[in-house]
């Protein structure tokens, strides 16, 4: 795993990194928002540590700047108000530490937010569905929802598409792997998911297309 530090002041992010090293972590430094910005745009990182205080470019501009990059963010701040706290989550943080904290405390939330992080991509949660993608499951309101090999596969794709509607040849290229055409097969597999999932309306019939997931933003 590997981890940027961005920090201004040299004794905590020296202390920071050389812990995080003796974990196992991979880390790089940066003392100031610029050179956190330039590094991740030439690195992948599994997880920021940011301070909020920084030269040039500060802390919550920087998270700007990363949040389309989907990498979780810890922020560490001496900046303690419950207002402070707040501001840094709804910006998009993942989790925000006080200074001083101690190590073991540090270790803890890094590891939780990286656990919580994984095991995200590994799911997907669309309307009252969620995914397993390592298991191929199927969960509905806490039950299993047992499908097809193929019903699994249209349903992934629908998901991944949300929103789209899905032209018919795609269907078969991206799910079947066939350029034909068997009209009764995406239909039937369609109208087995609609009862199975009990989507009759949202998975959309679109006139001399195909279909469409529909998902309220």
């Amino acid at each position: 795993m590997k981890i940027l530090i961005v920090e201004d002041e040299m004794a905590i992010r020296d202390l920071i990194g050389m812990n995080l090293t003796r974990a196992g972590y991979q880390c790089d430094y940066a003392q100031n928002g610029k050179e956190g910005s330039i590094l991740i745009d030439y690195h992948h990182y599994d997880l920021i540590l940011l301070d909020i205080m920084l030269p040039f470019i500060d802390g919550y501009e920087l998270m700007q700047y990363i949040k389309p990059q989907n990498v979780p963010v810890i922020f560490i701040s001496a900046k303690s108000t419950v207002e402070e706290r707040v501001k840094g989550l709804k910006m998009g943080a993942d989790d925000y530490l006080v200074k001083p904290f101690s190590i073991d405390e540090l270790l803890a939330r890094v590891e939780s937010v990286l656990r919580r992080y994984h095991k995200s991509l590994n799911e997907i949660k669309v309307l009252d569905i969620t995914i397993d993608l390592n298991q191929r499951l199927v969960i509905q309101n806490g039950k299993r929802i047992y499908l097809t090999h193929m019903e699994y596969e249209l349903l992934l794709f629908l998901v991944q598409n949300k929103n789209i509607a899905l032209y018919r040849d795609v269907l078969y290229q991206k799910v079947w792997n066939d350029d034909k055409e068997e009209t009764r097969t995406l239909d039937l597999h369609i109208q087995r998911l609609r009862k199975k999932l009990n989507w009759q309306h949202a998975i959309k019939t679109v006139y001399r297309i195909g279909y469409m997931l529909e998902v309220q933003q």
